[in-house]
């Protein structure tokens, strides 16, 4: 039984593998959602959304073979349910890891953590510029007519949107910058009610 026919209230997974799990965790729990660390399949079950966080893509590629996670975790955003990656987890969604989104990325491309940076951002559907914290980032060398470009760093995307997947490659959550997960809430709760009114039909 999905979570939404029990409780009005999110239930939103957090990659847990490595990396910086913890503060996306305590993003969403101060947003109001109930929050999830997912490590194996069966901690996807009952998922409204899911956050693919920042860290090292080559161990988060490991674990997820590890532990068996790719086609469950394929599934479930194939579902539809919404997706926020960031950094790491842009790296992750990309056509040559997992293939859930229709971007390649460039990883490290600004630099090693010695290029680290910060600046703001301006995005299309945000009053205010976000400030972005880059840490060895990657940016979108390609994408596909579908995808939508929401943000740039000198030519190159460093945000974008799929359908229910959105992509940053900065790190939102280490600046207090939750505008972003606030959006990602508002996509879980829409296909949430969106999916109460065909049960109710």
């Amino acid at each position: 039984m999905a979570h939404a026919a029990v409780s009005g209230t999110p239930l939103v997974g957090v990659l847990a593998l490595q990396g910086g799990f913890g503060a996306h965790l305590r993003m969403l729990r101060d947003l109001g959602a109930e929050v999830r660390e997912v490590r194996v399949p069966a901690d996807l079950e009952g998922l409204d959304g899911l956050v693919l966080p920042g860290g090292e893509s080559t161990t988060m590629t490991l674990g997820i073979a590890r532990e068996g996670l790719a086609e469950p975790l394929s599934a479930l955003v194939r579902s539809g349910a919404p997706v926020l990656g960031t950094c790491a987890g842009l790296i992750m969604l990309d056509r040559e890891h997992l293939g859930l989104m229709d971007i390649t990325a460039r990883r490290n491309a600004f630099g090693r953590q010695l290029h680290s940076f910060e600046t703001d951002l301006d995005f299309p559907d945000l009053d205010e510029p976000v400030h972005a914290v880059f840490i060895r980032a990657p940016w979108i060398d390609e994408h596909g007519a579908g995808v939508e470009v929401l943000a740039s760093v000198d030519g190159h995307a460093v945000a974008a949107r799929e359908g229910e997947i959105t992509v940053v490659a900065f790190h939102p959550e280490l600046s207090g910058e939750h505008r972003l997960h606030a959006q990602f809430l508002e996509r879980v709760r829409e296909r949430m009610a969106a999916s109460r009114a065909s049960r109710d039909d």
